[in-house]
């Protein structure tokens, strides 16, 4: 199961640096509920260092706004797993970062609902790039690390969608 894992991290990891590399963009990447994982999945692969700009972890809220400046008022509107807090989470990154593209993760791994009685799995992946924007939402099943490692393979398939079009 976890050779499977990395083998198709590493797979989505070689399609975005072989674009990225080719255009001489930089990606980095913004994450909450994947704590590391999906940094760590890159830079797995020989070379990322000629692409990947970096990576942060910005767990709590707080980590948010200070570290992507993530509004403090979308954070009590929306709470950080959302829509609008992934999108601000890959732009905040994006423009403090100057990298060409930006993947950001939120989302609840678990066990269990959260305060709203919303289920583990709800997953929103944030995407950025000079030219717009994108949001994905997922509802994932299994345990905390499955939601963690599919929730990675979600957002590694969105980086390379995302290094095509730079």
């Amino acid at each position: 199961m976890r050779a499977d894992f990395d083998e198709k991290c590493a797979a989505l990891v070689r399609a975005a640096a072989s674009e990225l590399t080719a255009k001489r963009a930089h990606a980095a990447v913004a994450e909450s509920l994947t704590g590391g994982m999906l940094s760590s999945m890159i830079v797995n692969v020989p070379g990322s260092s000629g692409w990947f700009a970096e990576g942060c972890v910005t767990y709590s809220n707080e980590a948010k706004i200070r570290t992507l400046g993530v509004s403090p008022a979308m954070i009590s509107e929306h709470t950080a797993v959302s829509r609008p807090v992934a999108k601000a989470m890959a732009e905040g990154l994006l423009m403090k970062t100057g990298a060409d593209v930006a993947v950001s993760t939120t989302g609840l791994a678990g066990p269990g609902a959260d305060e709203l009685g919303r289920e583990a799995g709800l997953v929103f992946i944030g995407g950025a790039a000079k030219f717009g924007s994108v949001t994905r939402e997922l509802m994932l099943s299994g345990d905390r690390n499955e939601i963690r490692r599919d929730t990675v393979l979600a957002a590694l398939s969105l980086l390379a969608e995302l290094a095509k079009l730079v």
